[in-house]
């Protein structure tokens, strides 16, 4: 009997033990649980949720608007005149230089216009030709498309 009561004090102390060390292990967890929480409770975890959620969607709307602000900056930098191409050449192959010029000035679209400038001995004469889709309605000269297409080379 002796020996039964030894067992039984040796069992108890080892589910003190036991019950100590998980009573340890539950404090840890609970400071932890606590500071996760942030104090806010069990009934406070909805409330954070649905916060969470709102924040989420108002950085989606935020997000499609500034989308729809880079697209649109994108399409007006495409339709700004910002290629620009220039050839010198000599307008009058007996005498001179390269004193003559075409410049062209294109956006993406292929629109904007050429500039020509003719040097003479006494005169220059400039020359302004609108363009749209790489075309002119007026009659554009092998120097001047040689300038429309150095700049649409530029954005290539």
């Amino acid at each position: 009997m002796a020996g039964m009561l030894a067992g039984l004090i040796i069992i108890v102390l080892l589910l003190l033990i036991r019950n100590f060390v998980l009573g340890s292990k539950l404090k840890k967890l609970r400071k932890s649980y606590t500071q996760f929480m942030s104090g806010s409770g069990v009934e406070g975890l909805e409330t954070i949720i649905i916060e969470l959620k709102e924040r989420l969607q108002e950085q989606e709307e935020l997000h499609r608007s500034l989308k729809k602000t880079v697209v649109s900056l994108s399409e007006t930098m495409k339709k700004k005149k910002g290629n620009i191409g220039i050839h010198r050449y000599n307008a009058f192959a007996e005498r001179g230089s390269d004193l003559s010029f075409s410049v062209a000035f294109i956006n993406d679209d292929k629109d904007g216009m050429v500039m020509s400038g003719i040097h003479g001995r006494d005169n220059t004469f400039v020359y302004a030709k609108p363009v749209k889709e790489g075309q002119s309605a007026y009659t554009l000269t092998p120097e001047e498309i040689e300038a429309i297409n150095l700049a649409l080379l530029q954005d290539k």
